[in-house]
């Protein structure tokens, strides 16, 4: 008999919810990980520091009330990396601390340190002494994350030259930084430090950023960075990055030179795979590290599941969640629902960007017709009290049932107002829902009865043209 029935390897969203779920299902559980990483890569350097600097910067800048008192109004003149720090660090140890309370509550049993395949059933676990426990299970979980990828080319020192996870560790807060790489972790930064007065330069080999993005969204950030004088640096290959006394110099091979104070990388993640030992366990990774799983998020080897980032996309928090969930259930012979296809995207730059559905570039390319209705923020009258001018909402109906096809936010809370254009989509509903629903007032949610209007009337003149 094994020591347990299911082992995951990994404390983040994925695995905690794969260990209290198979535990709720009646199975003895034990989650494997760090005693200083417990929550994983999400709570300790990644989602929630990351979330809770963003929300740090808005408040202590004053910048979301600028539109109300001047441009010039400020909490606090000068910003210091502790007046952030500290606040993460806060809700760090608060987010450890529900972890902790749920996996006990639910009678998961914690081993402290890091696991390794020794044989398929068979984990060892290194803790803080030098002994190596050896712990068995009928079934595992791998839950490991990813770290930031790091060129081979570039020298990080993590003061000068940083990625990711080493930004929120910084001593002071740069006068100039340049950040490589327009992806999601990359443009959250540069519009954090943006908003802290930080001159940021951002380059991408790409021609765009965020082309998985409605581009009309996209371009409404970018010129809210620009205002905040973020310089983008398109169709640009950094060629190297050359330490000086006092910061560094990015060389493009343009030719190109940009002095500053710190270099961020942003260059994808890494699956952190290469501890486990996967040949032992008949496991293979492929170049970034991350593991193949079938659509119950089983591996090669029919006993072992792999789920969250080291699996590789969408590798966000909320969608590891479900996927732990979903693999403990089919690990543990229970029926279970698939996860659903309508999955929010958020990105918590300043100002914020979510979606669901599909973009107006994908319907067109795909030959489906669409209307379009658009809210702004600035004709709700929510909108007038926080301040938020530049915030709108669009939405994507079809012209032939009238179903939603996509619903896009930019401005303020765009994060949450997704999810009403979630359930609708989700539940079948139609635009017609939307119209003919009452919405508090004010509220940045009466922007979906805007928005809805505005598409049906465009629909009812076409309509009349047409008869």
């Amino acid at each position: 008999m094994n020591d347990f029935d299911l082992l995951v390897l990994g404390s983040g969203p994925g695995g905690q919810r794969a260990a209290i779920a198979a535990a709720k299902l009646g199975r003895r559980v034990a989650i494997v990980d760090r005693r200083e990483m417990m929550g994983g890569v999400c709570i300790n350097t990644g989602t929630i520091p990351s979330k809770t600097l963003r929300e740090a910067v808005l408040y202590l800048t004053g910048l979301n009330q600028r539109e109300l008192y001047g441009q010039s109004y400020r909490v606090k003149d000068e910003i210091t990396v502790a007046d952030l720090g500290m606040r993460t660090q806060h809700v760090i140890g608060r987010e450890v601390d529900v972890i902790r309370s749920q996996l006990a509550r639910n009678h998961v049993t914690v081993l402290p340190g890091t696991g390794r395949f020794l044989e398929p059933h068979t984990v060892g676990i290194t803790g803080g002494r030098d002994r190596e426990v050896k712990v068995t299970a009928d079934k595992i979980v791998i839950a490991t994350g990813t770290r930031p990828a790091r060129p081979e080319t570039v020298e990080f020192d993590d003061r000068t030259v940083i990625d990711s996870d080493g930004i929120i560790h910084l001593d002071r807060i740069p006068e100039t930084l340049v950040v490589v790489g327009a992806g999601v972790i990359g443009i959250e930064y540069a519009s954090m430090f943006a908003a802290l007065g930080t001159k940021v330069t951002v380059v991408e080999r790409r021609e765009r950023m965020l082309d998985f993005c409605d581009l009309e969204i996209v371009e409404a950030l970018k010129y809210h960075l620009r205002d905040l004088a973020v310089t983008f640096r398109f169709g640009e290959t950094v060629a190297s990055v050359e330490r000086m006394a006092h910061g560094a110099l990015t060389v493009l091979e343009s030719g190109k030179r940009i002095p500053a104070d710190c270099v961020m990388y942003s260059a994808g993640r890494q699956g952190m795979t290469d501890e486990l030992d996967l040949t032992a366990a008949g496991l293979a990774p492929d170049r970034r590290g991350r593991i193949k799983v079938d659509e119950n998020y089983r591996t090669e080897v029919e006993h072992i599941y792999a789920v969250g980032d080291v699996i590789g996309f969408p590798a966000l928090a909320a969608t590891s969640m479900e996927q732990g969930r979903l693999a403990a259930h089919h690990a543990c012979g229970e029926p279970v629902s698939e996860i659903h296809e309508l999955q929010p995207i958020g990105i918590y730059t300043i100002p914020e960007i979510s979606f669901v559905g599909r973009t107006e570039d994908a319907l067109t390319e795909a030959k489906v017709p669409f209307e379009v209705g658009v809210s702004r923020y600035r004709e709700l009258a929510r909108g007038q009290i926080i301040g938020d001018s530049y915030g709108m909402l669009k939405l994507l109906v079809s012209p032939d049932d009238r179903s939603l096809l996509g619903v896009h936010v930019f401005g303020t809370g765009a994060t949450e107002l997704v999810h009403i254009g979630q359930t609708v989509m989700g539940c079948g509903g139609t635009v017609d829902y939307l119209v003919n629903a009452v919405f508090n007032y004010p509220t940045l949610a009466e922007s979906y009865k805007v928005a809805a209007l505005d598409a049906m009337n465009k629909m009812r003149h076409i309509a009349r043209l047409t008869q």
